[in-house]
């Protein structure tokens, strides 16, 4: 009897735990703009990422609201082959709804007044739709609408949240900024894209070492950056460093 009473116990004691754990990360009721690229890791979003940043923001009480330009992709991947599909063309808008569940909004009408922050996820959508970075390097352009948000954002004083290969678009954008994208050597492998860090200190901008599970928070420009797939790992870890990010716009936000 005593054995079963103190079983009791420790499964109220975490019950009361993870309640309270939810109780406390469901309260921001800050309202987040996510910008998405596409659908598909090679030519639109990524998908792991964008599903994880919508269940942090979730959990964290937000209200989330999902944006995309209405332009055609640079290209279409054929997923399976890793190669351009010949003859085809998608439309971003039209390729990120796939992610929203329909319910997506031009970016033109994103307006900084109805948001207290902004998350783009990452995918190589973000280098060819959104800017030209994956052809043109830290000669990128980067779309006039997305140039518009990050300016608009930055100015509000209201934050801005970027993962993977994201970070470009605000180190083109906002002079000094100071962002990550993991390690700046490729380390076997595990960094394969750690040439990033070249051009995006080429633009200006400054660049953080931080692990994949953590958030780098650059205070006076309010961008918080998180390595996820630049850096070749298990799926949870990539996970847990966007619930950082998330986590750290979420308190800038104030809300």
């Amino acid at each position: 009897m005593f054995a079963l009473r103190s079983l009791f116990r420790s499964a109220h004691i975490r019950y009361a735990a993870a309640s309270q754990f939810h109780a406390t990360s469901n309260c921001s009721g800050a309202k987040v703009a996510v910008v998405l690229s596409g659908c598909g890791v090679y030519d639109g979003t990524e998908i792991h990422e964008a599903s994880a940043i919508l269940v942090h923001l979730s959990r964290g009480g937000a209200e989330v609201q999902m944006f995309a330009p209405d332009v055609s992709q640079m290209h279409v991947i054929d997923h399976g082959k890793g190669q351009p599909a010949e003859k085809e063309s998608r439309n971003v808008l039209s390729e990120s709804a796939r992610i929203a569940r329909g319910n997506i909004t031009d970016l033109a009408k994103l307006n900084v007044s109805n948001h207290d922050a902004v998350i783009f996820p990452g995918g190589f959508g973000a280098a060819k739709n959104l800017s030209t970075f994956a052809v043109d390097g830290k000669d990128c352009k980067v779309n006039k609408e997305v140039e518009r948000i990050l300016k608009d954002f930055h100015k509000a004083g209201k934050p801005i949240g970027l993962c993977c290969i994201s970070p470009v678009l605000a180190a083109k954008v906002l002079p000094g900024v100071d962002v990550t994208v993991g390690h700046e050597e490729e380390e076997g492998g595990k960094w394969p894209y750690a040439g990033t860090t070249q051009a995006i200190t080429a633009l200006g901008a400054k660049h953080t070492v931080k692990e994949v599970t953590e958030a780098h928070v650059d205070k006076k420009n309010k961008v918080v950056t998180t390595p996820a797939f630049m850096c070749e790992t298990k799926l949870h870890l990539i996970f847990d460093g966007i619930g950082a990010m998330v986590k750290d716009v979420l308190k800038l936000s104030g809300k």
